[in-house]
């Protein structure tokens, strides 16, 4: 949370307080929502729909985490660019080496 010089002592403390407790339940709700997927999927529905399911869950929560606890969402747009655009690649990689890995030349 930005320091707010307006606010005392006790004020910013119930708004760190408060805004610690926002980000766990957004996350409890997305792993709520995981859990209630793994184990309601019907079986007559395909795996390859549900992991993608997971893996978007996963990235949210991966993002927000990112966002909240190391402080990147009020850094500088460069910052951030300079840390997602690599992972961007290594995304592209694995899922070219994926791909690559079980065609038969």
């Amino acid at each position: 949370m930005a320091h707010n010089p307006t606010l005392s002592p006790e004020e910013a403390k119930k708004a760190n307080v408060k805004k610690i407790w926002k980000v766990a339940g957004i996350l409890a709700t997305v792993t709520a929502i995981e859990f209630a997927l793994a184990l309601n999927w019907p079986d007559g529905m395909g795996r390859g729909m549900l992991n993608v399911l997971f893996v978007l869950l996963t990235i949210i929560k991966a993002f927000y985490i990112v966002a909240e606890f190391m402080h990147l969402k009020g850094e500088v747009k460069t910052l951030i660019f300079a840390i997602i655009l690599p992972l961007v690649f290594v995304i592209w990689f694995l899922t070219a080496l994926y791909l690559e890995g079980g065609s038969h030349i």
